[in-house]
């Protein structure tokens, strides 16, 4: 890596967010962690930021010369306030972008694709970054891991298909060397794990890792549709029980060696992961 200029990292707090400022600090970097309540993270300096509301952008981007991009949360059409952001970015003096996309969305596709296609034009340095579906999606805080806690369910429209799972520590890990290596990816980058897995072959893990029984329950594309309109937008809704249909069709049955060429070691699996952030019962028995 090479000695950079300072990084602002948007949505600091989130499930990528945090681990890059982490190991941008531990690599020695320094970072403007930006996120809603500016909240603090050790070695960062914290800055408020909020996609919504413009009078935010300029303190967050005054000193940086890096940016890491997350898309505001359940907006179908983020572009709508990033590529504003994005213009006044490159006139504050920022050099690279890095784009959280996801690898369900091409360029110029629907959500971040119309960022990431714009990305090349405002900078002549740049990455997108197009994880696969998170494994923290059964560990975290997200509605996957909240539905196994509480009910010992999985609930997908996607069948038996099967997703390249990617480790978020994984993701950090290509995003810091995305933002601080010379020369630049320019490029994206599909972001997946080792093996690809189907949701029951994740629901079995789940249940030897924990030794609580966890179920795939397979739901159709306008039921888990219906169920997600209740929490967020309609548009939002149908956007991911599309996803998941199409991975019941098998478009995210694939693997990448993007992890282990961008950072030289390989993937996590599920099982590590699992191991390392659902806790064992017999573990606290002891």
């Amino acid at each position: 890596m090479t000695a950079t200029g300072t990084t602002l990292v948007i949505g600091a707090t989130g499930t990528t967010g945090s681990r890059t400022t982490a190991q941008l600090i531990a690599a020695g970097h320094r970072v403007k962690a930006a996120s809603r309540r500016a909240t603090p993270l050790p070695g960062a300096e914290p800055v408020r930021f909020d996609w919504y509301d413009p009078a935010t952008f300029g303190d967050a981007l005054t000193g940086a010369e890096r940016v890491y991009l997350v898309p505001p949360v359940g907006d179908p059409d983020p572009a709508a306030v990033m590529l504003p952001f994005l213009q006044q970015a490159r006139n504050a003096g920022v050099r690279r972008a890095v784009l959280l996309s996801a690898s369900a969305i091409p360029e110029g596709g629907p959500a971040a694709g119309a960022v990431h296609q714009a990305l090349p034009g405002l900078f002549d340095e740049w990455a997108v970054l197009r994880p696969s579906w998170f494994m923290q999606n059964f560990t975290g805080t997200h509605a996957h891991a909240d539905s196994i806690r509480e009910h010992g369910v999985i609930l997908t429209a996607a069948g038996t298909g099967r997703v390249g799972f990617v480790d978020a520590d994984d993701i950090a890990a290509v995003a810091v060397r995305a933002l601080t290596d010379d020369p630049p990816p320019d490029t994206d980058l599909v972001l997946t794990g080792p093996t690809a897995l189907s949701h029951d072959d994740i629901a079995a893990i789940v249940t030897q890792t924990t030794g609580r029984p966890v179920a795939h329950r397979h739901l159709s594309h306008d039921d888990l549709r219906d169920r997600l309109a209740a929490v967020m937008p309609l548009e939002f809704a149908t956007m991911l029980a599309d996803m998941d249909r199409a991975i019941a069709g098998g478009a995210e049955d694939r693997i990448t060696d993007s992890v282990q060429r961008v950072t030289g070691r390989p993937p996590h699996d599920f099982r590590a992961v699992a191991v390392r952030e659902l806790s064992l019962p017999r573990a606290r028995a002891r």
